[in-house]
């Protein structure tokens, strides 16, 4: 071989090896955040380090820039699949590929104690069986109602970290937390919670409400949501149009607010001018506003979105609270009929933490769209803006 042959030989393998590095220093989206390689300096903690993060799958195809030829590829049943987000069970990782593999949901929800699924790759393997990546969610608000405490350490409730927090202070302790769920594989935090109320700390918000001020729960939710986003995972504004000074436990059964008035003056008052969370999803909740919902849930109300779609002008992701363990829905709905419903009313993703039932709830939701009873457009809509926030196109 000649010099110049091996010269040029040479130049080529250069731009081969410069190209696979450039391309490896490219930033992973995820949850719609450009996620750059070099993650900020986390905070001293005594937890234990956390797992490295499961790949996002890419279905071996490039991310498409534009949504519709995505939305437009998939067939019905695939498109209302990418709409749930089922409960699975922490302890049964096999089962919840399983659900995935078989169903190819959109979501899937961890609750309960149990961490096995949190745990060695765990929901890496999830992953691996979606063509389509999976938005993994848990509530992981701190205090009451946190998922990775045994494996990372306690986070303090939202009102005690308004009262002993600076908003930098929380910032960095949600992000630190937020790495900690990442690199376990989850990419959607529903919190943190918006309600104001002065309620004890046990009620049903109680010191899950960063403080009975709405300026200062605005101020203490926005430096939350912002450290779940430095960290890569999604934050999740919950219970719009506000659980504060609802009437009790929607878990229980029916919950009434106070007239919808009243509400703009205290418990909506976070809600104003959404963009300064940056990106947020918005989760709405299982309440009666009695001037405004007209004696059904705001969850299945097309009242309540037209409300967070029009006065507050909220053009994100809308979930709803869970459709499947809470009594406010599930004595007056099936399960089946509670999806559809929030679906037709303008949410965009349906949740049931209680998990199973998903070829009842998507063979309803096909019947529904073939027989206009979900319009199309509607169906569309929702479905684009779930794979938005996953980051799918």
């Amino acid at each position: 071989m000649n010099r110049r042959r091996l010269a040029a030989l040479g130049v080529a393998l250069c731009i081969v090896v410069v190209s696979s590095l450039v391309a490896g220093l490219q930033p992973r989206t995820v949850s719609g955040l450009a996620i750059p390689l070099a993650s900020p300096s986390r905070p001293a903690s005594s937890a234990p380090p956390a797992e490295p993060a499961p790949p996002v799958p890419t279905s071996g195809a490039a991310r498409p820039a534009d949504c519709a030829s995505l939305v437009n590829g998939l067939d019905v049943r695939r498109q209302v699949a990418q709409l749930v987000i089922v409960g699975v069970s922490g302890d049964n990782p096999a089962a919840a590929v399983s659900l995935v593999r078989d169903n190819q949901v959109g979501g899937i929800f961890v609750g309960g104690n149990a961490t096995a699924l949190l745990k060695d790759r765990s929901l890496a393997a999830v992953q691996a069986a979606a063509r389509l990546p999976v938005a993994v969610s848990v509530d992981e608000e701190g205090g009451r109602v946190q998922r990775i405490d045994d494996l990372d350490g306690d986070l303090p409730s939202a009102r005690e970290l308004a009262a002993t927090k600076s908003p930098a202070e929380v910032r960095a302790l949600a992000a630190q937390r937020g790495r900690q769920l990442r690199a376990r594989g989850v990419t959607v935090d529903f919190a943190p919670d918006t309600d104001v109320t002065a309620a004890p700390d046990d009620d049903v918000i109680g010191d899950r409400s960063f403080s009975a001020d709405p300026a200062r729960v605005k101020t203490y939710a926005t430096a939350f949501a912002a450290g779940l986003r430095d960290a890569g995972v999604q934050p999740v504004l919950k219970h719009f149009p506000g659980h504060g000074h609802g009437s009790g436990d929607s878990h229980k059964g029916t919950v009434v607010t106070p007239p919808l008035a009243q509400l703009r003056a205290v418990d909506l008052v976070p809600y104003r001018n959404l963009a300064d969370y940056g990106p947020v999803a918005v989760m709405v909740g299982h309440l009666d506003v009695p001037d405004l919902t007209g004696g059904v849930p705001a969850s299945v109300s097309p009242a309540a979105y037209q409300l967070l779609r029009g006065e507050f002008g909220f053009t994100g992701l809308v979930v709803t609270d869970d459709l499947g363990a809470m009594k406010a829905i599930t004595a007056q709905y099936p399960l089946p009929d509670a999806v559809l419903k929030a679906l037709q009313a303008g949410a965009d993703e349906a949740l049931w933490s209680s998990g199973g039932r998903v070829d009842e709830v998507l063979d309803r939701l096909v019947k529904a769209v073939r027989s206009g009873e979900l319009p199309k457009a509607r169906l569309l809509e929702s479905v684009t803006r779930a794979l938005r926030a996953k980051g799918a196109c």
